[in-house]
């Protein structure tokens, strides 16, 4: 990415050398850029007229945009497909602000080539029998070049992505983080079942400024990713939920207490197993049971690497190669991963802090770990996000078992199958998992209902401090209940 970011002051320079000064509205050429403008929106974005919009651009297209990072042609035709196609019954319109579009025509040795055009859009979601929502607004510049008596495109910038009306919250985002002295924050807006919006503010390291794919540790909300792999494995006929894992794994601490027999993978993805947290956290550092499992409800990262090692034993792979084979691969998250990987995350992990802002040493696990410490992006695990949001990895059965609750937690709180369970009342419930270590703390929601979700990544001790702010300002009246069920 760091490549590319260089590349544009140097093609902009370039550009601006042979610009000439912006034309007039009712001139042929503007006329015609305006035309060819309508024509790849329209046919392309607006009614996925793939074989257009491949025409339309060069082979060598050089898209940038400002949330979702560089694209050349291949993986632009991909994300069309992928997060604007998709889904017909609620689209995603473009509409342009007349007003705003202005277009430079660009010379070589007095003839003319082509042209920048430049404005600003607006984005709607369109619903059968509904009128269209608004739902966003960017600018855009876009080079045109004229090939004999045809336009493409060879270079995209589309940028200043926002809500109308509420830009002034975003960039107020800045003044939260100084406030809190958060040095870095990874947000990630989920609208209408899509990842709409990434925004990372602040440093890698204290120095390097953190880039849309920086990537996190994101503590516990491994787990969510670690129960998605055996429910796929459920869901695949491949592993049982409700099987004891005794036919696999027992922990040498605990093979003398018959209690070992009871456990499940439905008992230790809903936190019943009855393990403390972290076996190291008990006076003689050894697994026990605290009470029998299935009765009640405790937290427990100790669940999920038994559950870990009873999956490796199955099947003779390591928890890496599980996921890359059934959740990585399928959803294109090739930065994440359980283990540090030299190539994949020297240079775009961000650094945790403590209270005082003095920084961690990087966690390096050469083994998975189930529970904790997986490294990932904003924008990965927001697909991650959205293919459990329209259940893109389960089967109606597992699906259904994942959504429902299997222990209350507190008053209107439950824990489902890999997500904590909120029941806002109005057959709403809001799914969650959170993260906090050293140096770290996370939050996601995901509103199946309204099809919204939340990403939050920080990197210090103090990230829970801007949580209720961003849950108020991104979940409007369900996070308002969300707020209520957790200060009751």
């Amino acid at each position: 990415m760091q490549k590319f970011a260089l590349l544009i002051p140097v093609m902009i320079f370039l550009i601006i050398g042979s610009m000439k000064a912006q034309i007039d509205k009712n001139s042929p050429l503007f006329t015609e850029l305006k035309k060819q403008d309508s024509l790849f929106f329209e046919r392309g974005f607006n009614h996925c007229d793939m074989a257009y919009l491949k025409k339309s651009v060069d082979d060598d297209l050089r898209f940038y945009h400002d949330n979702g990072g560089f694209q050349d042609k291949k993986l632009f035709l991909e994300r069309m497909k992928q997060n604007i196609c998709s889904n017909p019954g609620q689209k995603p319109i473009r509409k342009r602000i007349e007003k705003s579009i202005e277009v430079f025509p660009l010379y070589s040795n007095g003839n003319l080539y082509g042209a920048i055009q430049s404005g600003e859009h607006q984005f709607y979601i369109r619903e059968k029998n509904k009128e269209d929502v608004l739902g966003g607004q960017a600018k855009f510049t876009t080079v045109w070049i004229k090939k004999e008596d045809r336009w493409t495109i060879s270079d995209i910038l589309s940028y200043n992505h926002h809500e109308p009306g509420k830009s002034e919250v975003m960039d107020n985002l800045e003044q939260l983080l100084k406030d809190n002295r958060i040095p870095t924050l990874g947000l990630g807006i989920i609208e209408n079942g899509k990842l709409t919006q990434i925004r990372v503010m602040g440093t890698l390291d204290g120095k390097a400024t953190a880039s849309v794919n920086s990537l996190f540790n994101v503590a516990s909300l491994t787990k969510p990713v670690t129960a998605m792999i055996a429910l796929r494995l459920v869901s695949l006929g491949k592993w049982n939920l409700d099987e004891p894992l005794d036919h696999y794994w027992t922990d040498p601490d605990i093979a003398h207490d018959p209690r070992h027999k009871l456990l499940t993978t439905r008992l230790i993805l809903s936190h019943q197993t009855g393990f403390p947290n972290w076996r190291w956290q008990t006076k003689d550092q050894k697994l026990s049971f605290g009470f029998d499992p299935g009765t009640r409800y405790q937290y427990s990262g100790e669940g999920f690497e038994y559950l870990r090692k009873a999956l490796e034993n199955k099947f003779h792979k390591n928890l890496e190669q599980l996921a890359e084979e059934f959740i990585f691969q399928p959803l294109d998250m090739h930065d994440t991963s359980y283990v540090w990987n030299k190539k994949k995350n020297s240079g775009k992990t961000v650094t945790g802090y403590d209270k005082n802002l003095k920084p961690y040493a990087t966690v390096i696990n050469t083994t998975p770990n189930a529970a904790d410490d997986l490294m990932t992006s904003v924008e990965e695990y927001g697909h991650f996000l959205t293919a459990v949001m329209n259940n893109e990895l389960l089967s109606p059965e597992v699906f259904k078992e994942m959504m429902t609750r299997q222990v209350q937690t507190k008053q209107d709180k439950y824990f489902g199958l890999s997500f904590e369970i909120y029941d806002l009342g109005n057959n709403e419930i809001a799914l969650s998992h959170g993260g906090s270590d050293q140096g770290v703390n996370t939050l996601v929601f995901l509103l199946p209902k309204t099809q919204q979700g939340l990403i939050i990544f920080t990197n210090t001790d103090q990230g829970h401090t801007i949580y209720e702010t961003l849950i108020n300002r991104y979940l409007g009246a369900s996070g308002k209940k969300i707020i209520q069920i957790e200060t009751r």
